[in-house]
């Protein structure tokens, strides 16, 4: 099955390849510490735009921002190539009405690790974006227009380095650290449905991964999402770091975001899996 979906692949596969082969150059341009900074910098932010955007925001709705900031974050997401917000988060409430079920889009328990990684997002069968799951921000034209044109910030994005800071900047800036990009966040849906640690009993397999909160700011922090799915914060306890909510935390002093939800004690406290009943790998 899974086989016979990989088949069905749609023009951003080869986009896709593209940037990964071209990637390779890294190895044939001069080495500094300002590219790897340069690298860096766009990965994390980028990677913000979708863990506090893309999916906290656009999919969950677990925090209230402007109307101007809402594009801002949209913008910054797309500039990652992982089309436009309002396809992201459509297809991402889907996810959670049936996850690890038969009609779950990317579920590795049922069609394995690849599909589930990355061939589902660059199926032609899932090209659509679907509507009827984001009808709360289909409304704002200048939503359907970013999420008809997705390729316009990051087209955008590897031009200006191209531009301002030559190959060297182009390559590290954006081929590389879009690489990476791409693959930490379809690390949560390949991953954390596979390693980890289960803290809470859900209906799906989601689980907690610290390298994969690490690596996503916070994101790895999958079986708590799983469990209770409106909270902004998903490293519950102080010991779980979540740096996209640290950041929106910073935000909501200015009152560039608010109404942050936090998940409520009872929430905390209840339906734990016991530490002998886990089923847990280390991740």
């Amino acid at each position: 099955m899974a086989i016979r979906k990989l088949l069905a692949l749609g023009p951003g596969a080869v986009l896709f390849i593209l940037v990964h082969v071209a990637a390779l150059a890294v190895f044939w341009v001069p080495f500094s510490w300002g590219l790897v900074w340069l690298c860096l910098g766009l990965y994390w932010l980028r990677m913000f735009a979708i863990t506090a955007g893309y999916h906290r925001y656009f999919s969950h709705r677990s925090y209230k921002t402007s109307r101007a900031f809402q594009f801002i974050l949209a913008f910054l997401g797309a500039s990652s190539m992982q089309k436009g917000p309002l396809w992201w988060a459509g297809h991402h409430r889907h996810h959670h009405r049936y996850s690890d079920q038969e009609e779950d889009l990317h579920s590795p328990r049922r069609d394995g690790f690849w599909w589930a990684h990355v061939g589902w997002i660059l199926s032609s069968r899932y090209d659509e974006t679907p509507s009827d799951l984001i009808k709360d921000f289909v409304k704002y034209p200048e939503l359907r227009r970013l999420n008809k044109w997705h390729l316009v910030p990051g087209i955008l994005l590897a031009v200006l380095l191209l531009v301002f800071g030559g190959w060297p900047a182009f390559v590290w800036g954006f081929l590389v650290s879009t690489v990476l990009t791409w693959h930490a966040t379809f690390a949560i849906n390949s991953l954390t449905h596979v390693f980890g640690r289960r803290r809470y009993r859900t209906t799906d397999t989601s689980r907690n991964s610290v390298l994969l909160a690490l690596l996503t700011l916070g994101e790895g922090w999958h079986n708590n999402h799983h469990y209770y799915q409106t909270a902004t914060r998903q490293g519950f306890f102080w010991w779980e770091l979540d740096i996209s909510y640290y950041i929106l935390k910073l935000l909501s002093i200015p009152h560039i975001v608010w109404g942050l939800r936090e998940p409520p004690e009872r929430v905390l406290s209840s339906n734990r899996i016991d530490q002998a009943e886990g089923d847990a790998v280390t991740a």
